[in-house]
């Protein structure tokens, strides 16, 4: 048997029947459940990279999941249900592909984006006419997105450096002044210019046309990949505990293998 999407609404109307459902389920709220929803979107994304389809299959379906479990905590609260939610989304792309839905040209990539920029503003107006300029940028988002989100709405009105250069001498900048907070030893002061480097870094990384986001998943598996490498070779080598190297040796190894890895890629 192969099941539908009926099946599954059913499923989780059952889960959450004050009578004969799941415990568990039964007691979950809006802000329990919210956490497992970012969580269940990260093992989609780590699916992807890690290219197992098979696997990507199941984390959609654990991300779908959480879409029908807050559909049915709409329905049980009288907001909504999830042909509300089919409904708003068909909608909402309808009304912002009106070159695929109507009679709509764009020349090229860049009216499109500007094309779909506008229309979103357009709806954050209708929401809310004393909208501010970075209003409705997540909260929850990770930090790098969110910093890469509130400098493209600050750009979209004129603040922003006209080039890359200008946001690499601000990462300097604010290198210098993390310094200075570090010979002051204020904890505080420190963690304060620090989010001032990672935030300049990260506009350093968007005018230059990266996603900062992706830039460091990939930075963090490299990073992953070498030391364990690192680690098998100091093993082969007959260096069982790292902890007995000192730094200068555990340097020279992470070098060897960066050196190995630039040799065989080029």
């Amino acid at each position: 048997m192969t099941y539908k999407l009926d099946e599954l609404l059913a499923i989780m109307a059952r889960l959450r029947d004050p009578h004969k459902g799941c415990p568990w389920d039964q007691k979950q709220t809006w802000a329990s459940i919210a956490p497992y929803t970012v969580e269940e979107a990260y093992e989609v994304a780590d699916a992807i990279e890690n290219g197992d389809f098979s696997e990507l299959k199941n984390e959609l379906g654990d991300l779908l999941f959480q879409v029908v479990f807050y559909a049915q905590m709409g329905k049980e609260q009288g907001l909504f249900d999830f042909d509300a939610i089919v409904d708003g989304i068909c909608k909402k792309m309808i009304r912002r592909h009106p070159h695929v839905f109507g009679d709509v040209k764009h020349h090229d990539d860049a009216a499109l984006k500007e094309a779909w920029e506008q229309e979103k503003h357009r709806e954050r107006l209708q929401k809310s006419p004393q909208q501010r300029v970075l209003d409705g940028v997540a909260r929850a988002l990770p930090a790098l997105v969110r910093a890469d989100k509130l400098q493209k709405r600050a750009a979209r009105v004129g603040f922003d450096w006209p080039d890359a250069g200008g946001a690499m001498n601000k990462v300097a900048e604010e290198l210098a002044e993390v310094q200075e907070a570090v010979s002051s030893h204020d904890k505080d002061a420190i963690e304060d210019e620090v989010g001032d480097l990672l935030f300049a870094a990260v506009n350093v990384a968007r005018l230059l046309g990266v996603d900062a986001e992706q830039a460091l998943r990939r930075g963090n598996r490299k990073f992953e990949r070498r030391f364990q490498l690192l680690e098998q070779d100091l093993r082969n080598a007959g260096q069982k505990d790292l902890h007995q190297m000192d730094l200068d040796q555990l340097e020279q190894a992470w070098q060897r293998v960066k050196s190995r890895e630039k040799k065989n890629d080029g």
